[in-house]
């Protein structure tokens, strides 16, 4: 609702169309990181999972844990979040892997081997 509002308003030029300059910047950026390698890995949150109902009273904190995931979205690109390891909380966290765009299959088949080789969870 508040994004039509914004749109209606006369501020396309001031938030949207600055939003899409730098979405482009960031696909350009990615286009190149990938000329030189397979894939991206980052984590997915930038911490543990949170205890099951533990975050129902912080919605900020749990729109904060997705910041990570949202570089995907903006360009465009596979990616798939890994559950590869547990912190000594006994918490898991994960890794996220992103690949270029008609990259799945060598996203898929990466995926595969690093949970073979390095899941501990």
């Amino acid at each position: 609702m508040l994004g039509t509002f914004v749109l209606s308003e006369g501020y396309y030029d001031a938030y949207f169309t600055k939003a899409q300059q730098i979405r482009r910047l960031l696909v350009n950026q990615t286009k190149e990181i990938f000329k030189g390698f397979d894939a991206i890995m980052l984590p997915t949150v930038p911490s543990t999972a949170f205890e099951a109902g533990t975050m129902q009273k912080d919605p900020v904190a749990m729109y904060l844990a997705d910041i990570y995931t949202v570089y995907a979205n903006l360009t465009g690109t596979p990616a798939i979040s890994l559950p590869l390891f547990k912190h000594s909380n006994g918490l898991p966290f994960g890794v996220q892997v992103i690949t270029n765009n008609d990259n799945e299959l060598t996203l898929l088949e990466f995926s595969d081997e690093l949970m073979r080789n390095f899941k501990s969870y």
